[in-house]
């Protein structure tokens, strides 16, 4: 049984996929405690797989995006969930913080970093195809030395956006990251 804290369909608010139709898969429960968070972890259900896809499927009958979030969905997200959802169709994108491994055959990992704000999390991953870190003034130069094919940075909570602007124009390797969602008033 997996925690399950929701399952909705919305566009993805947040990196390289910006405006693309996706169902969120988010799960309850995570290893961290970052200040910024916006999930309520008290809430949760128990799903097995046969949940999840009935959900899914009537949730967004059409889409075949699947975004797993968090919390951080590595501490239950595992390989049969994962055979399960390409089998029923779907292209699967992560978003974690890297603290444990993955399952193989995941096609799309936005890595998250959270190590500025928990000194005691390891990175447990050894690629993605997008880092977006949440920009609240710490060091972000250092974490270009982690392999992955896009960069991001994120204004925390949209307080600090002119300073994260600021730093990108002064650092031209990072992209902006908006989470969209929050401006359009969708989930």
């Amino acid at each position: 049984m997996y925690r399950i804290n929701e399952i909705f369909y919305s566009l993805q608010g947040e990196g390289f996929w910006t405006g693309t139709p996706a169902v969120f898969l988010r799960f309850s429960g995570c290893n961290l405690k970052c200040p910024f968070c916006d999930t309520d972890f008290a809430a949760s259900q128990p799903m097995n797989e046969d949940t999840i896809v009935k959900n899914l499927k009537e949730t967004a009958p059409s889409c075949n995006r699947i975004i797993i979030t968090g919390g951080e969905p590595s501490l239950q997200l595992d390989d049969k969930l994962v055979r399960r959802l390409h089998k029923e169709g779907y292209f699967i994108h992560i978003e974690t913080n890297g603290t444990q491994e993955l399952p193989e055959g995941i096609d799309w990992v936005t890595f998250s970093p959270k190590n500025d704000w928990q000194t005691s999390a390891k990175t447990a991953i050894t690629r993605a195809d997008e880092l977006k870190l949440v920009y609240t003034g710490q060091d972000a130069e250092h974490w270009l030395d982690f392999p992955a094919t896009h960069y991001f940075l994120q204004p925390c909570s949209g307080q600090n956006t002119k300073e994260v602007v600021t730093y990108i124009m002064s650092h031209p390797h990072w992209r902006l990251s908006l989470q969209t969602h929050k401006y359009l008033n969708i989930r």
